[in-house]
């Protein structure tokens, strides 16, 4: 469990494939304080560490989450935010993300509001994914507000200390971003729909 609370920009140094695996060596400050079996959101995607040290740690993507995450399209040198799991007792400043990827979404506009920016994403309705205004999405792991919610997409407001600290300062229009829908509006959803078909 995560909260959307980025803590560090990692930088990918090595990705090896073996077989349907996709193994990413992560150079990050936050690797000193890592260990073996620890879960770590890059992009929002949950993986696990296998392998790291003072420098740097390792990870593997499996087809399932490639197939269904931005991380396919991860080079030598691109900047992925990370957050560490949620110890129990800290405080949730973002909200309850769980780093399981409903889908992907692809940035349609972004506008400079002469301090801080707006970005625009749409996604597949298709899947049954909702936005509420005012309630909570995770793009690329951040933890945001909705604005300006629509049917198959919705905008987020960003100030300069989230553009700064994290990769959205490298979106552009284009880009392809991970979605994480707030999980009790998927559950809401989920529920509405079943009562209306029974």
């Amino acid at each position: 469990m995560f909260t959307g609370i980025i803590e560090d920009l990692g930088v990918v140094v090595s990705l090896e494939i073996e077989a349907t695996n996709l193994h990413l060596t992560v150079q990050s400050r936050l690797a000193s304080a890592l260990k073996i079996d620890q879960s770590v959101s890059h992009n929002g995607v949950c993986l696990t560490v296998v392998d790291c040290n003072a420098a740097s740690y390792t990870v593997t993507a499996i087809k399932e989450t490639l197939d269904k995450t931005n991380l396919n399209s991860l080079t030598e040198g691109a900047i992925v935010n990370l957050e560490r799991g949620l110890k129990l007792g800290d405080r949730l400043d973002g909200h309850m993300v769980q780093g399981h990827i409903d889908q992907i979404g692809t940035c349609v506009g972004v506008q400079s509001q002469n301090g801080s920016w707006t970005y625009d994403f749409e996604y597949d309705p298709t899947l049954g994914n909702i936005t509420i205004e005012k309630g909570s999405v995770t793009v690329n792991g951040v933890s945001l507000t909705v604005v300006n919610s629509k049917n198959n997409g919705f905008s987020v407001a960003i100030i300069p200390y989230t553009y700064e600290h994290t990769n959205f300062k490298h979106f552009k229009i284009g880009s392809v971003v991970n979605l994480e829908f707030d999980v009790i509006g998927k559950y809401v959803s989920r529920l509405y729909a079943k009562n209306t078909t029974s």
